[in-house]
């Protein structure tokens, strides 16, 4: 579809129990580009002019006066979630910018949950307190690991303890959300490597913690890397061992998982992810986000300074969309809502899945907790996998 595509009319729908509605905002800038990342990302010398984030502030702030007016009844936002790219490279005034862009045309629920991603290096106690000033609830600080040589195979710019510091100085500043991302199975790392990376992570007094296993994504400087064979791939049978390692750290510290790579301590867990998984509706404001509202989905123009030019035309720079059948609508229910801690209703399931699952559960990937399937231990190990099977695919 080209830039011109017209998103149809939406309508939020909130329906019983009502499903939550939020915005997303994606903040395209980066310092320097990871290795391993394929996010919709730009470094300086990407883009034309030391404006660009200007340029991109004052796009969004249209996107969004333009939302709200496509939306017509504009529903109470439940989260608000800026990521990147790196969004704390735009500063605390510029980020609670687009926090108050939001409240200009979106009514925030009292108790809205608002979180900023941040690179530990671009972070300070100032910032954070400016940011707890502004409204923001909840930060989320990139460290991926403690152990220098990892990081340096990740292209990470950050130093090894700059995070957990990162992380108490939020703390102190007022947050009482916070967590911290790690990747396991870098290659180079040791069991022992993760294990200190995970104790740090605890030490810093964070509530929440998400710990993804490496992927290889096409394209990266990374998948060049491993293609030259100057790095190993990534071993199932080692992701495998790295998971359950990091999982018997974390229960051991009363953190405990309710997605299959999201562990948290009571109230702790991520408001906004939540609304993803369990079916919710948000806006996805800024170059390449995606949105779904009813039963359509969307997704932005790409390039910074194409998304600008669209909404300086009075647009939406909407690339593309599609109305997502009921079929569709099931296979996505079943695929996210099997990866959370408290499983699916049975009655979700057709006739022939429920027969997958019984033999899933004969398998022991799955377990019946009363009127829902849940993924067993092993079954988090297989989860793509069990979801496959039990939607036959």
């Amino acid at each position: 579809m080209t830039p011109e595509t017209k998103l149809p009319e939406l309508s939020v729908r909130l329906g019983t129990p009502p499903r939550a509605f939020g915005i997303y905002v994606h903040v395209p800038f980066c310092a320097t580009r990871c290795g391993y990342c394929d996010f919709n990302t730009y470094t300086p010398t990407e883009l034309d002019g030391r404006d660009a984030p200007v340029r991109w502030l004052n796009a969004l702030r249209t996107e969004i006066a333009l939302a709200a007016a496509h939306l017509g009844a504009v529903p109470q936002v439940q989260t608000v979630f800026i990521g990147g790219g790196t969004p704390s490279l735009l500063g605390a005034a510029a980020l609670a910018a687009v926090l108050d862009a939001v409240r200009d045309h979106f009514p925030l629920a009292p108790d809205a949950e608002v979180t900023t991603e941040a690179n530990p290096e671009s972070t300070a106690p100032e910032f954070f307190a400016r940011l707890r000033a502004a409204g923001f609830t909840r930060v989320s600080l990139g460290m991926q690991s403690s152990a220098p040589h990892v990081l340096a195979t990740l292209d990470r710019v950050h130093s090894a303890g700059r995070a957990v510091a990162a992380a108490r100085e939020a703390r102190t500043e007022g947050f009482e959300h916070v967590s911290i991302d790690l990747i396991y199975g870098t290659p180079g790392e040791t069991d022992d490597d993760l294990l200190r990376s995970v104790d740090a992570a605890l030490g810093s007094g964070i509530d929440h913690l998400s710990a993804y296993a490496l992927i290889v994504e096409p394209g990266t400087a990374l998948a060049r890397r491993v293609r030259r064979g100057e790095l190993p791939g990534p071993d199932d049978d080692v992701l495998a061992g790295r998971y359950e390692l990091l999982d018997r750290r974390l229960a051991d510290a009363d953190m405990t998982w309710y997605e299959v790579s999201n562990w948290a301590r009571p109230g702790g867990q991520c408001r906004h992810n939540l609304g993803y998984w369990n079916g919710g509706q948000w806006w996805g404001a800024g170059p390449g986000a995606h949105g779904y509202v009813g039963s359509i989905r969307w997704w932005n123009i790409k390039h910074p300074n194409a998304y600008a030019d669209v909404l300086a035309g009075g647009a939406l720079p909407v690339a593309g969309f599609e109305r997502l059948d009921p079929q569709t609508s099931h296979i996505e229910e079943v695929m996210l809502g099997l990866r959370l801690r408290a499983g699916l209703p049975a009655a979700l399931l057709s006739g022939v899945e429920r027969d997958r699952a019984g033999r899933a559960i004969e398998d022991g990937l799955l377990l019946r907790d009363g009127q829902r399937v849940v993924l067993t231990d092993r079954g988090r190990l297989l989860a793509d996998a069990v979801v496959r099977d039990l939607l036959g695919a």
